[in-house]
């Protein structure tokens, strides 16, 4: 019995080959075009999952509806989620490169002007047919339309979500991401603060703004800083007794010009609360009303809190004072959130503020300060970092209660003391307290 011939392509018409070839194109051509579109909805689902804010969601709450559901089961676990879309999205990419390779080369010959324009096609072509329609155009309308984009995407992502091969790729994708996290973290480089200190010491001459300079020393101290560096002694508080008539409020409030004045019962070791000056605004001219009534609550706080504490408990208790006490109870001081935000950006300056300096520059290197100035203003007005200071003092804030401090006297007239290369001369005191002090820088 005679055996069948095998048909060869050189026994099949032309015709007929040709005919399979374009019906492969046309079926090639439709599955690229289901495939972008599966593309762009992916696509547009990442930008609606991931857009939805806390309004959206707490709508998606209230509905209890199949599709609010599934979105929030979704959004709950955002790795997951974005672990999927990009799984599917690459997926879906990587088919469509192939197919459209495979078609456009049966249009093109072997030669090498025909490999060049085929490359082109193949890289530029696809890759912008790509960007528009799988990417651009369908996060733009997504960004445009969230809530639909993914009421109407929760369902199939949801179902890709727990489908193989996708599942198990989503699975050791996010897993080994926590992985790489973790190992990172345990390598990270634990710095402290003198060791950022002393980098920004050493790019301070490379450094083209001050300003911002500034700011970083700022930060780097901050958390260092006790509240007892930046407080507003006693002696400088403008406070009101409880006593007070309603006339003698409104002159004191005139003549300070704060928006917050401590109220005192006695003395200011017994503040009982906080006048807020807007409070009081309504009953201006109400000169029998009892204005002991709008007093609030005083916040009471250690002087060796940090400031970076203060800031947290500011923010958290929508604050803006705070009265200093010593371990004994007394008031010592009174601390502002302007004085907190001062040690990072600088000083901060109203209408209401003085404009008049508190020490007299007489030469290069020498200064005139008032006893009461503060150490940390001392520090920036020398632009010193008060390292020997902090170390040598105990309790003392300004620089007449260092001086008195390290001498354990009241130093009369043109008597000194010296810390580091700092000499300070005492140029005005009496039985109670050193008012000017001459500082002379000296050459190390």
């Amino acid at each position: 019995m005679d055996s069948i011939p095998e048909l060869s392509s050189d026994i099949i018409p032309a015709s007929i080959q040709a005919g399979f070839h374009f019906s492969d194109n046309i079926i090639s051509l439709i599955t690229i075009l289901i495939l972008i579109a599966c593309s762009a909805l992916i696509s547009a689902s990442e930008v609606a999952f991931f857009a939805l804010g806390p309004t959206e969601k707490k709508n998606l709450e209230e509905e209890n509806s199949r599709s609010s559901k599934a979105i929030l089961k979704l959004i709950s676990k955002p790795k997951d989620l974005l672990a999927t879309i990009l799984i599917t999205n690459n997926f879906i990419n990587v088919c469509i490169i192939i197919l459209s390779t495979g078609v456009i080369d049966q249009f093109f010959s072997q030669s090498e002007e025909s490999n060049t324009l085929r490359f082109l096609v193949e890289v530029v072509g696809i890759t912008t047919f790509l960007l528009l329609l799988g990417e651009v155009a369908p996060k733009l309308y997504a960004s445009r339309n969230i809530l639909a984009t993914a009421r109407f995407m929760s369902g199939p992502i949801a179902f890709i979500n727990l489908l193989p091969p996708f599942s198990w790729l989503r699975w050791l994708l996010v897993n080994g991401t926590n992985m790489i996290n973790r190992r990172a973290k345990k390598r990270g480089i634990n710095l402290s603060s003198d060791d950022l200190e002393h980098a920004l010491a050493l790019t301070k001459e490379d450094s083209d703004n001050e300003d911002e300079h500034r700011i970083l020393e700022g930060i780097i101290k901050f958390g260092n800083t006790d509240v007892r560096q930046i407080m507003k002694s006693r002696l400088d508080i403008v406070t009101i007794s409880n006593e007070a008539t309603f006339q003698e409020v409104l002159d004191v409030i005139l003549d300070a010009g704060y928006s917050r004045i401590p109220v005192h019962e006695s003395s200011f070791d017994n503040v009982i609360g906080i006048l807020y000056i807007k409070d009081l605004l309504p009953f201006i001219n109400n000169e029998a009303f009892d204005w002991k009534v709008l007093l609030r609550k005083p916040y009471f706080i250690p002087e060796n809190k940090k400031i970076d504490d203060l800031l947290k408990e500011f923010q958290d208790m929508k604050m803006h004072m705070a009265i200093v006490v010593d371990e004994y109870g007394g008031a010592n001081g009174l601390v502002t959130l302007e004085d907190v935000l001062e040690e990072i950006v600088g000083d901060i300056t109203d209408e209401f503020d003085d404009d008049d300096l508190i020490y007299t520059k007489i030469d290069e290197g020498t200064y005139l300060f008032e006893g009461r100035t503060s150490l940390v203003d001392f520090y920036k007005v020398l632009e010193i970092d008060g390292k020997d200071f902090e170390q040598t003092k105990g309790e003392s804030d300004t620089i007449g209660g260092f001086i008195i401090e390290q001498a354990g006297r009241i130093l009369r007239n043109n008597e000194y003391i010296r810390c580091g290369n700092i000499k300070l001369v005492v140029e005005s005191s009496d039985k109670r307290r050193i008012k000017m002090i001459k500082t002379i820088q000296e050459n190390d």
